[in-house]
């Protein structure tokens, strides 16, 4: 079987988010890079998938140049070949996303390349906009399941089981399909030093989408719940009484 694994660059975990002054785009300048945890276990699960049934798997990315790195991080851990979108580093929105994963797919097919399954991550780790994998499996016209946390393939069908309350959803799907899938549904593999080694030698592919004419305006950077409060000085001593009173009131409380 083929796979498809599609992985984004992303700022590290755990790295202070500052956004340009124009608010276009993330400051990147003081962060380090790695894939969406989501998709490393999407990787992952295609390595495995491929070491038990046979078959070849391709990690994709659309990126700037530098997201070369990421690419050989998914080749050194057992992935066999990389399909790298360069893209100027803005960021682009679902759709135009979804557009250029598209047209790379169907790029593939008409050079002899069929994917029997595509994986996502279920949400970028920066954006988290949960949109790319449905709009790819509506305009290929698949099957799509979100928030898999297990996957086991028999014959030309797969079973995958989705978390929900009190329990899991379990769907099975014809193949091919696209699954999106959350972190823990492996452990994933550091890649070795001879993995690495091997990764410089497997083949990837460059290419320059079009970007569609539709850009991003700017972005915003959503308070934690709470943070956004301030202290009220009601005074000090007896004098605070009257305004603690006032405060209590106006809550209801009185």
């Amino acid at each position: 079987m083929n796979i498809l694994v599609a992985v984004k660059r992303v700022p590290m975990t755990g790295g202070r988010i500052v956004l340009r002054d124009d608010r276009q785009e993330i400051d990147t300048r003081h962060l380090g890079f790695t894939i969406s945890p989501h998709e490393e276990c999407a990787a992952e699960e295609a390595v495995r998938l491929i070491e038990a049934h046979g078959g070849s798997s391709t990690v994709l990315t659309l990126g700037p140049p530098e997201a070369e790195e990421q690419l050989r991080d998914a080749l050194a851990v057992g992935v066999d070949r990389a399909l790298h979108l360069v893209s100027d580093g803005e960021e682009w929105d679902p759709q135009a996303t979804a557009a250029a994963i598209v047209a790379a797919i169907a790029a593939e097919r008409d050079a002899g390349t069929r994917y029997d399954l595509i994986l996502f991550g279920n949400e970028s780790a920066d954006a988290a906009n949960f949109q790319v994998a449905m709009r790819v499996a509506a305009a290929l016209a698949l099957p799509c399941v979100s928030g898999v946390k297990a996957i086991s393939l028999d014959g030309g069908r797969i079973r995958c089981e989705q978390e929900v309350g009190g329990g899991r959803d379990v769907y099975e799907l014809e193949l091919p399909a696209v699954l999106a899938v959350k972190e823990g549904l492996n452990l994933p593999r550091y890649p070795s030093v001879p993995g690495r080694l091997r990764a410089k030698r497997k083949p990837l592919e460059a290419s320059s989408p079009q970007r569609p004419g539709a850009r991003l305006r700017k972005l915003e950077l959503a308070l934690p719940p709470g943070s956004g409060k301030q202290a009220r000085i009601l005074g000090s001593g007896a004098d605070a009484a009257g305004a603690v009173v006032e405060v209590l009131a106006e809550l209801g409380l009185l």
